[in-house]
């Protein structure tokens, strides 16, 4: 059984994508640029805010002073909505409280910026004890930099053979592919099964119960 499980954030843990997507529209519309469908919000997120930032802006539009008024924007009013339509994915609450109760140790590694990480951790799983939550930090590369994996694991002391990082996109399972620890991708969230594996998962779940068995080590044969 691994003793430390790393779980990115968004689309992982939690389907944030709406609340997103409102934030980057808000940012949008008050700087004159058109909107896009929520639908479309999935492939834009995954490297941090300032490339979500740069994806929905119109061609040559994204210039470093565009961009800064937009990320303004963007956190003015995410700082305020990001818990309106958010929430868990399905069995995900449990899985995180058996996991404490078994000794595991939990942690995130996310690529949203720190503070949003830390409020929406706190607003949905305050109740738990996590090891480390880590967010995008200024001057602190974002994933698939493994940099994230090894601050953790730093700070946890858990040999690498003995974690696993959990996640819904190719820069989740990249990360944790340069980082030498094993991977689960997980297929409820943000983007598709085939990329996981073009990224190197090592395991995929499809849902809870299948990621508490990849985590317990039993049944492997069956995720990979």
């Amino acid at each position: 059984m691994k003793k430390l499980v790393i779980f990115d954030l968004d689309g992982t843990l939690l389907n944030t994508i709406t609340d997103l997507g409102m934030a980057a529209n808000y940012a949008l519309k008050k700087n004159g640029f058109a909107e896009h469908d929520i639908e479309r919000y999935p492939f834009f997120v995954g490297n941090g805010v300032r490339k979500l930032i740069e994806r929905v802006l119109p061609p040559a539009t994204g210039n470093e002073k565009t961009i800064e008024r937009m990320l303004v924007d963007f956190k003015e009013y995410y700082n305020c909505h990001n818990t309106d339509f958010t929430e868990p994915y399905p069995g995900i609450v449990q899985l995180l409280h058996d996991l404490t109760a078994m000794g595991v140790k939990i942690a995130v590694a996310s690529n949203k910026y720190q503070a949003a990480t830390e409020s929406i951790i706190k607003h949905f799983f305050g109740d738990l004890e996590w090891s480390v939550i880590c967010g995008q930090k200024e001057n602190f590369p974002v994933k698939p930099d493994p940099s994230i994996v090894f601050s953790i694991l730093g700070e946890v002391e858990v040999p690498k053979d003995d974690t696993l990082f959990v996640g819904d996109s190719g820069v989740d399972m990249e990360t944790a592919w340069r980082a030498c620890v094993d991977s689960a991708g997980v297929t409820w969230g943000f983007r598709s099964e085939k990329e996981l594996r073009s990224n190197h998962s090592k395991f995929i779940a499809h849902d809870a119960a299948a990621l508490m068995d990849i985590i317990k080590g039993v049944h492997l044969a069956d995720y990979i």
